[in-house]
């Protein structure tokens, strides 16, 4: 039997495991220079004013309709195909999601779809970056008027749109779990421009205090401090931390040997009927390919698995529609989406990551033709 080849692996070598170690040595274990170190670089790679590390990225995504203050009564416009973790966020939040259509090709939310769900009642727009590749952030802007957008950009670490790096311009949560392109292990970002909304993330992010542990307890520090709102315990550690410098030197070369296996399954998967490629946005962007997501026609998904497994090949499911989880319908009824219903039939991740090596990638390539073949 052939070995296991996963949907997803960490690309972590010895410069990970000698900064973690560096962190335990030094005693400083918990929010400090290294957490600091790594937002500062974060916040430049991204090209954005401010950048605040998270324990998750559904942490971020808490914090951020927190400091909009979006509550009872109030909706958030959103695909259904994302992780649930936002839609679990907006609920928790006493807030409605709104549930907009998507693209077939690309699985990206479509601005028009968006247009046609606003109402007065709606305080944000959260577009997902579908497996890296960027949503129509001008058109979307160009429908949402004043109503702040809300980047879900926890696939698109790496991910481009018109020359500017996701996140430059609107709030944006990225997430470093560890299939994402880069890991902390568990951990988010959230990056941003408004210097108020931030500062009151930032006091959100750790009890409501005014200064973190690394100030009130290094060296000739204070230990005083005062709280004006009650905040959350969503700091990330320098143990995370750490990972993540050193991920982020790695990311450019991640991200080349991510689009080199995405390219060659464009390549040996195009001709095969019943099978559906990830269709490419057709305005100018640098997609990350976080996830290979491919849709199954030519027979039942379930039995499409079942094969894979029986190969030996790894493979995942992003996602399951929100719109039909038991929770939300209960909530707030079904909602029409035709495009949304067919493809969370048909969608299945094939393995990707960046320690892929040529013959594995060409492994499941030919257990795929011959599933389908």
């Amino acid at each position: 039997m052939d070995e296991f080849i996963p949907m997803s692996r960490p690309f972590l070598d010895n410069e990970e495991i000698e900064a973690v170690t560096e962190v335990l040595k030094s005693g400083w274990i918990t929010s400090g220079p290294k957490a600091k170190a790594f937002e500062e670089a974060f916040a430049r790679y991204v090209d954005a004013p401010y950048a605040l590390a998270l324990s998750s990225g559904t942490a971020g995504m808490h914090l951020i309709l927190k400091a909009y203050d979006i509550g009872a009564g109030d909706e958030v416009i959103t695909p259904s195909m994302t992780f649930a973790s936002t839609i679990n966020q907006i609920v928790l939040a006493g807030a409605r999601p709104v549930f907009a259509d998507i693209e077939y090709d690309t699985l990206l939310v479509r601005p028009e779809k968006i247009e046609k769900l606003i109402t007065r009642k709606t305080r944000a727009i959260i577009p997902v970056h579908f497996a890296g590749a960027p949503a129509d952030l001008d058109a979307i802007r160009d429908v949402a008027g004043g109503i702040p957008i809300i980047e879900d950009a926890a696939h698109a670490i790496g991910t481009y749109y018109h020359g500017k790096h996701i996140g430059a311009k609107n709030p944006a949560v990225f997430s470093f779990h560890p299939i994402k392109n880069i890991t902390t292990a568990e951990g988010g970002m959230l990056t941003g421009y408004d210097e108020e909304l931030m500062q009151r993330i930032r006091l959100l992010r750790f009890h409501g205090i005014e200064r973190d542990a690394w100030k009130r307890y290094g060296k000739a520090s204070d230990p005083g401090y005062d709280i004006t709102e009650p905040g959350y315990k969503y700091n990330i550690t320098d143990i995370q931390a750490a990972l993540g410098i050193v991920q982020m030197k790695k990311l450019q070369d991640i991200n080349q040997r991510r689009a080199r296996i995405a390219h060659h399954y464009l390549d040996q998967l195009s001709d095969i009927m019943g099978l559906d490629l990830p269709g490419m946005p057709p305005y100018e962007h640098l997609h990350a390919w976080h996830l290979f997501v491919v849709k199954v026609n030519s027979m039942e998904r379930r039995n499409f698995m079942e094969a894979l497994a029986e190969n030996n090949v790894g493979y995942g499911l992003h996602f399951p529609a929100c719109h039909r989880l038991d929770y939300v319908q209960r909530l707030f009824g079904k909602t029409d989406l035709p495009v949304t219903e067919d493809t969370a039939a048909k969608i299945i991740s094939l393995p990707l990551y960046p320690g892929m090596n040529d013959s594995q990638t060409q492994r499941v390539i030919n257990v795929v033709r011959g599933i389908l073949g």
